[in-house]
């Protein structure tokens, strides 16, 4: 079961904010001067702040999360903790997704966390088709209004699956890395889409092992979380020591 930790945040800020808010501006004044404090009204005392800053923090600036599957490989892997920046496109309210202040919107090739439709669960995909895009697959070759996406070959395929191949693909100008099959799958052989206005198609880099747009179609703008920035560790197991060599921006 997945927890809603956003939820529990922000009820835990509300108690333990309306007890700190009583004792100051009732239940101090009604006790004695040497009258002991409550241990429950203390404990609030010293939590609401810390508990509001994390609030602030996570909701309106950065979030961390955890990589879980390999849909974004070779650009972000299993274990990976990466940094998500929450005021890129926009604040919203947490819990509800209700932005409230305009900043900006998601550009092609921005890696960004969502929540694919009809699901409540946290995605990360690259973004791919703005609203109005005409997007097409044929043979794992991506055209996006008519226009193809120069791949090249990488030489980074030693010791991987021969199946695979690792490609720099150009995203009208934005260069990152794909993983592809050399033989495309189902949605990868002939596809195509026109993404509805006030959406977003999403795709892994892992193009061949991906549930994203071309399964479940496209991210309405309500949807969204922030965009990825950086890799800040790189933890895969509990019993293995974190690493750091992975630390940096995210392309």
């Amino acid at each position: 079961m997945d927890i809603d930790f956003p939820l529990i945040l922000v009820i835990l800020v509300l108690v333990t904010g309306v007890i700190w808010a009583l004792d100051k501006l009732v239940l101090a004044k009604s006790r004695e001067a040497d009258d002991p404090v409550p241990a429950w009204v203390e404990y609030s005392g010293s939590f609401f702040p810390v508990l509001f800053i994390v609030l602030v923090l996570r909701s309106f600036l950065f979030e961390p999360f955890q990589i879980p599957s390999a849909s974004m490989v070779p650009t972000l892997r299993i274990g990976d903790f990466i940094l998500v920046n929450k005021y890129a496109y926009g604040l919203r309210l947490p819990v509800l997704g209700t932005k409230i202040v305009e900043i900006g919107e998601p550009q092609r090739g921005d890696v960004m966390v969502f929540f694919p439709p009809n699901d409540e669960r946290y995605f990360i995909k690259r973004v791919i088709g703005l609203p109005g895009d005409k997007i097409q697959l044929i043979d794992n070759i991506l055209y996006i209004n008519g226009e193809q996406m120069k791949q090249h070959q990488l030489d980074r395929t030693l010791g991987e699956d021969p199946r695979y191949v690792q490609m720099s693909e150009s995203l009208s100008g934005v260069d990152h890395i794909i993983r592809k099959a050399r033989v495309a799958g189902r949605y990868g052989r002939n596809y195509s889409i026109t993404v509805p206005e006030g959406h977003y198609f999403m795709m892994g880099d892992n193009r061949d092992n991906s549930s994203d747009s071309r399964a479940w179609g496209t991210v309405p703008e309500k949807n969204i979380v922030g965009k990825a920035v950086a890799v800040w560790m790189h933890w895969d197991a509990f019993f293995s020591l974190p690493g750091f060599d992975r630390v940096g921006k995210i392309q």
